[in-house]
Formats: structure tokens, sequence, C-alpha cells
């Protein structure tokens, strides 16, 4: 009996799942995920000695619903998988263009996908563009920006890179200041939600020094000078959004939500320092009034520090949730590791000067921003399937996240609650791909394992949608054809 093709596994596990699917991810889902996780990232690079690289082992595909810019509802994570399929490789047949076009050029026609669409499908293993409509037009593309910036920063700082909170004490003073590095994720809660950087713990460390130096009381400053230009989007103040600085506890949240539309704290500094403050008096250390901005000079003597998880895990969770707040941190650590300005424009000079490094195509590509909300940001097709497979590519295994944060259809994250009509449900656990959505923009951009087994990335592009939902669902549509073509 011949082998069934890798597709095949993955679409019977699906439909699975899919029978008893429920507004929750199960865990059967979640397999599925994991699944093609193990196909699209063993691509990618090499695995440690349990099948899972080192930074993923603790955070096992997440399952988690939501609507929006940004993705809520935390879960408890699933169970680590092991690799259970073969990776894609060259000895498997690639679709031909002419067969891809057949499929694809009726769907790409279809009305509800506004006045301009582009498009691009790219075979993964050769590097080659299989597919291709206007793909080196620039389009508004809304949050697949974020691939961009999740490039740059893992290609700039390093997979491994952390992003450090820290204190400092003035040199023969009392004076205390809490030093913002950069980190959105770090938390002041009681119950970490994803492995954060944990305030509590700075405090605890901060607290044990000051009583080695036999101080109990300081005046509490709060430094916030990493970051240079205006703080707010250029959309202004949003609920998926914080103000950027590089001080904020829990993304500036004023409830328990870890991920989503929330409101926000109007000083995400002062409010931060506010809380520390509060938790050092837990700790036996006072403070004097309330905490000011002010910069730690280089006299002052460093006393403890924590950190964030790795740029990588930040890198997933900003994909899977489609985390602004994450995005527009990872473009200024871009920014910090190749020289430019801390603010918005020097983080989207940085951005475009990293992929210019990798030889992606950037002509006429702008980077407004780091997240996608600005609708100045411009980028074509072409470059979006370029960024999927540098991310695939065995020799980039520093960029292997990039594939792993992918949402998984029908069931992770932003396209947990798509992909349930009949007519795009075939690519339930097939695709996994990054949406992006604006008032009349819809985009799609990501990665299947075609019916013969062969890894392509993708990359659709829409504006001039007036139904969002009939948008997604041709996009969705798009992407599932691919997955089922084996178009030789």
């Amino acid at each position: 009996m011949p082998e069934p093709k890798a597709s095949q596994l993955v679409k019977s596990a699906a439909k699975t799942v899919a029978g008893s699917k429920t507004k929750h991810v199960t865990v059967g889902a979640t397999a599925v995920g994991l699944a093609l996780a193990a196909v699209v990232a063993v691509a990618a690079g090499p695995w440690d000695a349990s099948g899972q690289r080192k930074a993923e082992a603790d955070r096992a595909a997440s399952s988690e619903t939501g609507g929006g810019a940004d993705h809520g509802g935390a879960a408890e994570a699933a169970p680590s998988a092991p690799v259970v399929l073969a990776a894609p490789g060259a000895a498997v047949p690639g679709p031909t263009k002419s067969a891809l076009a057949d499929v694809l050029d009726p769907l790409l026609k279809g009305s509800a996908l506004g006045g301009h669409r582009t498009a691009a499908v790219v075979d993964a293993v050769t590097g080659k563009r299989l597919y291709g409509r206007s793909p080196g037009d620039t389009l508004t593309p809304a949050s697949t920006t974020k691939l961009a910036t999740a490039v740059a920063a893992l290609s700039a700082a390093g997979p491994d890179h952390r992003i450090a909170t820290r204190t400092a004490l003035e040199k023969d003073s009392k004076k205390l200041i809490l030093v913002g590095g950069g980190d959105p994720t770090l938390t002041a809660r009681e119950k970490n939600p994803y492995g954060a950087a944990d305030l509590g713990t700075l405090a605890d460390e901060t607290a044990k020094d000051l009583k080695r130096r036999d101080i109990g009381e300081v005046t509490l400053a709060y430094d916030t000078s990493l970051y240079s230009g205006p703080d707010t989007h250029p959309i202004g103040p949003n609920e998926n959004l914080a103000r950027v600085t590089p001080l904020m506890a829990d993304e500036a949240r004023t409830d328990d939500s870890d991920s989503g539309p929330a409101t926000r704290e109007g000083d995400p500094a002062a409010a931060a320092a506010r809380k520390f403050a509060d938790l050092l008096g837990d700790r036996g250390i006072k403070t004097k009034g309330d905490p000011a901005s002010g910069k730690a000079s280089e006299r002052a003597r460093k006393l403890a520090k924590v950190s964030s998880p790795p740029l990588s895990a930040l890198v997933e969770r900003m994909l899977t949730h489609s985390d602004n707040d994450i995005a527009e941190a990872l473009a200024r650590q871009t920014a910090i590791a190749v020289g430019e300005s801390h603010g918005f424009d020097g983080a989207g000079v940085a951005v475009k000067k990293q992929l210019g490094k990798l030889r992606l195509p950037l002509k006429d590509t702008h980077f407004a921003d780091g997240s996608g909300l600005d609708r100045a940001d411009k980028v074509s097709a072409d470059l979006l399937t370029g960024l999927l497979a540098k991310a695939a590519d065995p020799s980039r295994p520093e960029l292997r996240s990039v594939l792993t944060g992918l949402p998984v259809a029908g069931f992770t994250g932003t396209l947990a609650s798509r992909y349930e009509d009949a007519a795009d449900a075939s690519g339930t656990g097939l695709v996994r791909a990054k949406t992006g959505t604006l008032t009349g923009v819809n985009t799609l951009a990501g990665t299947v394992v075609d019916a013969d087994g062969r890894l392509l990335v993708f990359a659709f592009m829409t504006e001039g949608a007036t139904d969002p939902k009939a948008a997604q669902s041709g996009l969705d549509r798009l992407a599932s054809s691919v997955a089922n073509c084996g178009c030789r």
C-alpha cells in the first residue's frame, strides 16, 4: 500500500478534530497544529534531542481564540509533541506555474476581494516564484508588517536576545532608578501569564541589595530615556496599543487580560513605577512621595535586573496574537541593534536597513511602524513571501520562530475562528498564516504543505474590499486551494 501524503495525514487529523470543534481549541486540535508546526519548523533548521527547539519546549502551541487587531483569551499550554511528519524536501515535486494559475486566477478575481489585489506563491525549497499577480506592487499590509518586524529583529539582535529591566542606585545617595529596557511583557501580576520577566522578582532582588546597604527608604524615579521621539502611535490612543515607552507592566493594561484590545494606562511608565513602589513597600523598603521621571547617571550603581523571554519566544507570541505592543518593542530593538534612533522613524529605517542586508525585495517599501496599524506602511507580496522563504531556509535557523509563531488555520491565534465555511474549510490545520486587517485592507501571508508534501509560502493582499468577512473568506479560500493543490 502506498504511503499517505503528508497533507493527507494532517487533513485526516483535522477532520477528526473539526467534527467536535468548540469555541476553544481541544487537545486534539492543538496536536494537529503541532504536527504541521513540526513539518514547517524541521524545514527551517535542526531540532534538539527532544524533537523541539528549547525556546518552544516550555511554550508549546497555545490554544487561544479571539478577534480584532490583537487576539486574546489565555489558555493552558498543550504538551510538547514529537515530530510526526517528515520535513518537505527537494525530492518531492512542486506544482507547475500553469496548473497553479488555473486554480488561483479565478479565485483572485472574486469581487469580494476589492479593487486592488496582489499575490505570490513561492517554492520554499528552491526560492522560485510559482505564481504571481502584480507581486511587486506595494499595498498597505496591515498586521502582516509584523513578519518584517520579526525577521529584522531576529536577524539583527538574535533569537536568544533578552530585554532587561533593571534598577540602579545613584552614588552616595538614596535615589533609586527603575530603568526601562523596552520589555512590554514585564509583569506585575501574582500569576505570571507566560514566563514573562517579573517586577516582583526585581523588587525582591532590589530590596535585598538595599537592605545590605542599610537603606530602608528611597526616592524612586523611573528612566524612559532609551526611546526617542513621540510615544503615541500616529493613529492616536487606541485599545490595541499602549503608548510606546521602554517601561511598562503588562502592556499597560488596566484589566486582567494578557492579549486582545484593552483600556491602557495613560502613562504606562509612571503606572509601572507606582506598582514597583508598592512591591518595594511589601518588602520593607519605603519610598518618599510619588515616583518621578529621571535618568540614571553613568555613576549609578546597578543593583538588580530581570530579563524577558528570548526574542524567539516574543516573536512567536507577537505573530500568534498579532500583538502590537510587542511589535513596536521589537522594531525598536532592531533600531538599537543597528544604530538608528529609537522612535517610530528610526525603527522604520532600521527594519528596512536590516531587511536590505538579507537582500530582500524592498522597492517602494516603507515602514511607518512595527505593528502595521499605520496605513502608511507599504510592502509587496514579493517581500512577504521573501520573508517567509528566508525563515524556511535551513541556513537561517535563527529565523525559525517566524514560522512556528504563525497561527494554524481553524485552531490558534488570529485564525482560530476562520476556515469554518465549507468552501475554505479544507485548509483547516494545513494553512499557517499571519493575518492583516484594517478597514478596507485584508492580507494573508504564510505557509502550506501542498497535496504532494511540498512546502510553499504565499502572500495574498487586497485593498478596497467593503465586506471584511467576505474578503477574509476569499483569502482563506486562496490559501486552502494552494494547500490542496498538487497542480502538476
